[in-house]
């Protein structure tokens, strides 16, 4: 068995500063007056107590008239190496597992889909059928509009929760929802879950209805809404420390990794908003998106609100993933089966088949 061994002397991204730092005869506190920081940080950051921030290293590189992609790569390896010197025993498997992982969401291939089965395509045309139907049957206003998104959001509300743990009930989550009641025994961030919830869903609805461009900051937007007066400190903002999700064997890339993937993600969405099928695009940016995790709490409701809104504007209606034992099991099997064997098929079946369930619903009942 291969043993990675980690030496901590290895450390020295803070070292190696101080060293370019006196080789061209600059002062502590002519640096640090320049990086806009007091020297006692500055020290700190090069006696390896504080770790810079990307942006100060970006400034660094210009005061010392470094490369700035030298030293940034200088610095990420340095994290890499504090966060597997932790794990020593883990390391080659979380490194090989992480450069498959990285390679598909940044290398030439992260733009690539992948072909479709023949039963794939026949249920897509089938979806599609559907759809047409739909866009000549749905009311445009009126009472019956209104019912029907009431009822749908209330039901995504409560099942998109569920998968989460959120333990109201379909009739409770209704009542919080349209009755403004307290639900006795149940806890105050679940009430707020549920809220919060409904008003992303509305949200998603102007969006769609407008036709406003889908961009990051309305992704964070909706993000926010969703952890609105559960997570002030963290709604709507890019994680900042590592994570690991429950129940996955899936590691999340490090949080200094997550502005560049989510740029490529939009990046991504932009290349294949006009090539791809709006199903399987919606598809894979809710893959893409759950696999990269940019937030602390909040991905997986986020993740299907990006979705959706996808679908929304597409002329398509709201898909429902079931909170149910047996179904979030095979939605997490289905997401897992692209992030770590790269074979989107179950996921893509399971989606095409929320949508086709979902159009169904709606024009059974109009």
């Amino acid at each position: 068995m291969t043993i990675f061994v980690m030496n901590k002397k290895y450390k020295m991204f803070g070292r190696e500063l101080k060293k370019i730092r006196l080789s061209q005869g600059k002062s502590l506190k002519e640096v640090a007056a320049r990086l806009k920081v007091d020297p006692s940080l500055l020290s700190r950051i090069e006696h390896e107590e504080r770790r810079p921030t990307e942006n100060q290293v970006k400034e660094l590189a210009h005061i010392y008239k470094i490369d700035v992609k030298i030293l940034l790569k200088e610095w990420v390896g340095d994290q890499v190496y504090s966060v597997l010197s932790t794990y020593p025993d883990l390391a080659p498997d979380v490194l090989k597992a992480m450069e498959s992982r990285l390679t598909y969401l940044t290398g030439p291939q992260a733009m690539e889909t992948p072909e479709l089965n023949e039963a794939l395509r026949q249920k897509l045309q089938a979806v599609e059928k559907l759809k047409n139907q739909w866009l000549i049957k749905r009311p445009q206003t009126g009472i019956q509009l209104e019912k029907l998104n009431e009822s749908f959001g209330v039901n995504y509300t409560f099942e998109s929760n569920k998968i989460e743990g959120n333990t109201l009930s379909l009739q409770e989550t209704h009542l919080v929802i349209n009755k403004g009641l307290t639900i006795a025994g149940k806890s105050v961030q679940e009430h707020l879950e549920a809220i919060n919830h409904d008003e992303a869903i509305d949200f998603i609805r102007e969006l769609a209805s407008n036709q406003l461009p889908l961009t990051e900051h309305r992704l964070k937007q909706i993000h926010h809404l969703v952890l609105k007066g559960i997570d002030r400190k963290n709604a709507g903002t890019y994680r900042s420390v590592p994570v690991r999700i429950s129940g996955s064997t899936h590691i999340p890339p490090e949080p200094y990794l997550v502005p560049k993937l989510m740029e490529e993600l939009f990046r991504f969405y932009q290349s294949e908003e006009e090539r791809l099928h709006p199903v399987l695009l919606a598809a894979e940016m809710h893959e893409r998106f759950v696999t990269i995790h940019p937030f602390i709490d909040g991905n997986g409701r986020t993740g299907r609100l990006l979705m959706n809104l996808i679908l929304l504007r597409n002329g398509y209606t709201i898909a429902i993933l079931k909170g149910n034992n047996q179904d979030r099991q095979a939605y997490y099997q289905a997401l897992q089966a692209v992030q770590e064997n790269a074979d989107p098929t179950p996921f893509f079946s399971l989606i095409i088949e929320a949508v086709d369930q979902s159009l169904q619903e709606h024009l059974s009942l109009v």
